[in-house]
């Protein structure tokens, strides 16, 4: 065989190989995105469960579905707090809604009812993302009916240092130290800080958490998080507050 037709031949093998496994892939990815697609959302419900319950083993799928469909209605603000009629609250992406300017973000707003009185709200989460040391952060806040005394936080971290600022979400003691801090003093928004350094008490500080040895940056990027997202939910929450 001629150089010329062994290379004719390599490429026209190589061109074959490579239409057919891109088409492989285009079919697995296809198959795959619907369950992909349920498992983003399953984790969704869950991680807002959470923020008012203790999820432990009993909790499967199942649960966690039936539970959130009954007790849980979502819908979307914006900046000025108004609820924006026509907008799904599951096609809300958080993370591209934060490459944009505050003031034309779309804003994920959860009102979870009462176990014993569904007609009677009484928890509401709110979405936040931000940058951690390595890459993103984000949380669910769950307010009690006050709109002012965080009830629960759930933190999800991409790539945060393990056992340092992975404790975000590893560590139970670090994220249930928000559990009782208010975001409110009268009508003046105060978010929560959490501290440079470990092992202080900030009990008698309403707007402060002990911090996490180590894991500073991850700190200050839980900190900045939480101002840029509270401020941007401010409204909202004075026009309910207004209301109670």
């Amino acid at each position: 065989m001629s150089n010329k037709n062994s290379s004719t031949y390599i490429i026209a093998y190589t061109c074959i190989l490579t239409v057919v496994c891109g088409t492989a892939l285009y079919l697995t990815a296809a198959i795959l995105k619907p369950r992909q697609d349920a498992n983003i959302e399953l984790d969704r419900k869950k991680k807002i469960l959470a923020t008012i319950v203790q999820l432990d083993d009993t909790w499967t799928p199942e649960r966690v579905v039936s539970t959130y469909n009954t007790r849980v209605k979502g819908y979307v603000v914006d900046y000025s707090g108004k609820v924006l009629e026509g907008q799904n609250v599951v096609d809300v992406n958080v993370d591209a809604e934060n490459k944009k300017p505050a003031k034309i973000r779309l804003y994920p707003v959860y009102e979870i009812a009462s176990e014993k009185n569904p007609a009677e709200t009484e928890f509401y989460v709110i979405a936040t993302t931000g940058k951690g040391l390595w890459d993103k952060i984000s949380s669910f806040i769950s307010l009690k009916k006050d709109l002012t005394t965080i009830n629960g936080v759930v933190f999800s971290h991409k790539a945060e240092t393990p056992g340092l600022g992975a404790r975000i979400t590893d560590d139970k003691a670090v994220y249930s130290r928000y559990a009782g801090k208010t975001i409110f003093d009268g009508d003046q928004l105060i978010p929560i800080v959490m501290k440079k350094g470990e092992g202080n008490d900030y009990s008698n500080n309403p707007h402060a958490v002990d911090g996490m040895s180590g894991a500073t940056k991850t700190a200050i990027g839980v900190n900045d998080m939480f101002v840029d997202y509270l401020s941007a939910y401010e409204q909202f929450l004075k026009l309910k507050k207004s209301k109670i």
